[in-house]
């Protein structure tokens, strides 16, 4: 099994550099694969951040990518929950995970959109 890297990912998603496109194609398509959360989390920080993705083709992009069989992630559904929150709610990726995790665990937090989000996934 390969364990990738966030700037292994953005080259497969970006396509900006053909040569490591290539490379990365190759790997993620024939292997099984896995992803930590914390680099899923930085990849929807660069696609934001740095490429100025919009927030809806992030959340799209990412859910198709981890859905691949080959793909592994930690908690795969809470991580497609969490895409899908931060398509529409205008958390940071990583409050994203909290809101969506907190089906199973009791958040603490004083931020106050991130309570909001969690009294709306429980509504």
């Amino acid at each position: 099994m390969i364990l990738l890297d966030a700037n292994y990912i953005l080259r497969f998603l970006l396509k900006d550099n053909l040569e490591m496109y290539e490379i990365s194609k190759e790997y993620i398509i024939n292997n099984d694969c896995k992803i930590l959360n914390e680099v899923l989390a930085e990849v929807v920080f660069v696609l934001s951040k740095v490429y100025n993705v919009e927030t809806e083709k992030i959340s799209n992009i990412l859910i198709n990518f981890i859905e691949h069989e080959n793909i592994i992630i930690e908690d795969k559904l809470a991580m497609i929950v969490s895409l899908k929150i931060f398509k529409i709610k205008n958390l940071d990726f990583v409050d994203c995970i909290l809101c969506a995790k907190s089906e199973k665990y009791t958040i603490k937090t004083f931020d106050k959109k991130l309570n909001k989000c969690i009294k709306n996934l429980k509504a």
